[in-house]
């Protein structure tokens, strides 16, 4: 998973529903940008440097994978979106909404067309007021000083009022509150894993992993599958219990519910799939005792993604052992899954095609799917 980075923009708008253009501008950083994590307050402010209209100023923090240069981009398209004009004079004049970066983490860029941390924001009490809503204890990477110690020695005397209506976060749109535990499925290369994380990230999950990485007779199988594969799906079936058990029973009062990505049955799919008829029987015989005790998720999603599609992540991940996985398995597995599932009516499932979608690296994809695990509520 790529690593974010916090980023705090000031949001500004003196023209028609400011209120309504402040809400639209972080619907689309979260659509485009990232989380929205924290908002501050809306604070009422009068025009700065210019005559018009009272400004309605807003400041936001939002975790990025994007860069500082490609955040801009994007700020200055919803700017466009939401219908602000290109400057008709000289200096600061009215407009629907305004969009700065303050800062980027820690780091310091001084270039023609960005600056970061901004320029002028320590002079700016109608910046200062809610950035330190939600910021007081950042310290300013280039002055040494404190938000909130910024705010106390600032020289501008604007009133500054705050209203009581406040701006909604888009994340909560997507909602799992139903759930105590879900578990993420799919075949090799499906992303099941990178899905577990994100959604862990950005919704307070607790993150269950599975620790495939740790099995010694995963290597041996794929060179040698017809030796190896009774004693690998022993050794799985012994560290999935133990994980899963563990990991199950350690409740996390900070987390809102768990994400696994992985469910116990895969045990039972792979093996009929390696295994000869006998040894399945024997296999699945001893499955039903060890996890006839183990918790159901409640929400089983299974990712599916076409052969070719699995192949190009499979490649692209490059791990030695997997690279001569076939098409065939590959299907056998995928069949399996299926098959499984249609035979598990009391299971609540939710397959979803992503053959055609990038959830990694589209924000937009990455939300579609949100949509459809976890369905979406009004505000």
């Amino acid at each position: 998973m790529t690593p974010t980075k916090n980023v705090y923009i000031a949001l500004g708008s003196n023209k028609g529903n400011k209120l309504d253009y402040l809400q639209l501008a972080v619907d689309a950083i979260y659509e485009r940008i990232g989380v929205v994590s924290k908002i501050s307050k809306v604070y009422k402010t009068p025009a700065f440097g210019f005559d018009g209209d009272d400004f309605y100023n807003a400041c936001i923090k939002v975790e990025t994978e994007l860069k500082p240069k490609k955040v801009l981009k994007v700020l200055q398209s919803i700017e466009i979106d939401l219908g602000r004009q290109s400057k008709t004079k000289e200096g600061y004049e009215s407009r629907e909404i305004d969009l700065d970066i303050l800062f980027y983490d820690d780091v310091i860029i001084e270039e023609k067309s960005l600056v970061i941390p901004h320029p002028e924001m320590e002079n700016r009490k109608f910046v200062l007021k809610p950035l330190c809503d939600i910021a007081q204890d950042i310290e300013h990477v280039k002055l040494n000083k404190l938000i909130s110690v910024l705010l106390e020695e600032c020289e501008d005397d604007s009133e500054i009022e705050p209203i009581k209506i406040w701006l909604k976060n888009p994340k909560r749109a997507f909602t799992f509150g139903d759930y105590n535990y879900i578990a993420i499925e799919g075949n090799i290369g499906a992303g099941k894993t990178s899905l577990a994380n994100k959604i862990a990230h950005d919704f307070n999950a607790k993150l269950i992993l599975e620790r495939f990485a740790d099995n010694a007779f995963l290597p041996k199988f794929y060179k040698e599958p017809e030796r190896y594969a009774f004693t690998l799906e022993m050794s799985f079936l012994a560290d999935r219990y133990q994980q899963i058990s563990d990991d199950l029973s350690q409740l996390d009062l900070f987390k809102d519910f768990m994400v696994s990505d992985y469910d116990v049955n895969k045990s039972l799919i792979f093996s009929k799939v390696t295994l000869p008829a006998d040894e399945f029987r024997l296999y699945r015989k001893l499955f039903y005792q060890v996890y006839k005790d183990i918790a159901k998720p409640d929400l089983y999603v299974y990712l599916y993604q076409n052969t070719e599609r699995l192949q190009k992540n499979i490649k692209k991940r490059g791990r030695n052992y997997e690279k001569d996985i076939k098409d065939d398995y590959l299907e056998k597995i995928n069949s399996g899954y299926l098959e499984f599932l249609k035979s598990q009516p009391e299971m609540n499932v939710k397959i979803i095609d992503i053959s055609d979608k990038d959830f990694v690296k589209s924000r937009e994809d990455y939300l579609w799917l949100l949509n459809e695990i976890g369905g979406q509520k009004q505000l």
